[in-house]
């Protein structure tokens, strides 16, 4: 029998080569994107669960902001339980899943590229049952991942979809050119600090993860690693939502991991964690950012641009996650009641 963790932590460490493999494809990736952007859509449509939604969350943002195209996330079960059928004429629908296995996304992207869509598939499995539906399919090219808690896979999808976004608006990749090598430098540096989290929060039952912007998917897929390998009742909250209410449920008893990176986001943040703060919460900062905020501990990271930092700021908190659940006496690697590929309907 393995130890406990082993699978979570070698795959973990693995994201720098990964990262590296990603963009040795980048001109497969912009050709895919030249075929989006030469259909000029309307607007995109982007459909997930998990992990993946977290990822298309992050789509959401490089859409809307760099592409200036409205983006929504899709709910499937608009089409698998309630049988919709909107005219999707003209629309990118694009597809993220890491099995590509989910009965549900299946249906959703079938149904979409009949009622008009453009469809891409981004997955880790290229002979899936959703590669076989999309129009296009996009290979994440993680490798094969064996621990449940996806982590190379969620790191690997965001970069994809930077590098299918950035492409598509004529973008040479710049801003992520050496990215596995600030990886590898992130995950060194960023060990100390993690150990120091993990004493921090070992005891606590109540975890409550926050970000703005490009950041919201980090702090949400954060809170899921949390919940799925620690048993921790995390919750995720957009910065400005958790000002409209929940912050009243903030006390003394809460740790509070705020992803704040620099760039727009990270500022709006410096207000939001100085209200968390004066609640008495454990207030726990990471990002580039992490050093300009209100906060009791720091895991301060590599600057790049602001719409690339997600791909490096969930790598300490994937850190977080596997520490924590080995501090409380867990295995991550086996979280009770998970397996890797969930079937949705």
């Amino acid at each position: 029998m393995s130890e406990a963790g082993a699978r979570m932590s070698a795959e973990i460490a693995e994201q720098p080569s990964v990262f590296d493999a990603v963009l040795a494809r980048r001109a497969e990736l912009a050709e895919v994107a030249a075929l989006a952007a030469a259909r000029r859509p309307r607007f995109a449509l982007l459909a997930a669960r998990g992990s993946s939604d977290h990822a298309a969350l992050y789509a959401k943002y490089l859409i809307e902001v760099l592409l200036n195209l409205p983006a929504g996330l899709v709910s499937p079960s608009t089409t698998t339980l309630y049988g919709a059928e909107p005219d999707l004429e003209g629309v990118l629908h694009v597809t993220v899943s890491q099995s590509g296995g989910s009965p549900d996304l299946v249906e959703a992207t079938k149904a979409a590229r009949g009622r008009g869509a453009l469809t891409i598939a981004v997955t880790n499995t290229p002979d899936s049952p959703l590669s076989a539906v999309a129009e296009h399919s996009v290979h994440i090219g993680a490798g094969e991942e064996l621990a449940v808690a996806a982590t190379k896979t969620y790191s690997a999808t965001l970069l994809t979809l930077y590098l299918l976004v950035d492409a598509a608006r004529g973008g040479s990749g710049e801003s992520v050119a050496g990215l596995g090598e600030l990886a590898a430098q992130t995950l060194a540096d960023s060990a100390d600090g993690v150990a120091a989290a993990v004493e921090r929060y070992r005891s606590v039952e109540r975890v409550v993860t926050t970000g703005r912007g490009y950041s919201s998917a980090t702090a949400a897929e954060a809170a899921l690693k949390l919940a799925e390998t620690s048993y921790l009742g995390a919750r995720s909250y957009s910065g400005a939502d958790l000002l409209h209410g929940p912050v009243a449920a903030i006390d003394s008893s809460t740790g509070v991991v705020a992803v704040t990176s620099r760039g727009r986001g990270g500022e709006a943040m410096h207000d939001v964690l100085a209200a968390v703060r004066d609640r008495g919460a454990d207030v726990l900062a990471v990002g580039s950012a992490a050093g300009d905020v209100p906060a009791d501990h720091r895991i301060e990271l590599p600057a790049t641009a602001e719409e690339v930092a997600p791909i490096l700021e969930i790598l300490p908190l994937q850190r977080l996650a596997l520490g924590l659940a080995l501090a409380r006496g867990g295995d991550p690697d086996q979280p009770r009641g998970l397996s890797k590929v969930t079937r949705t309907r």
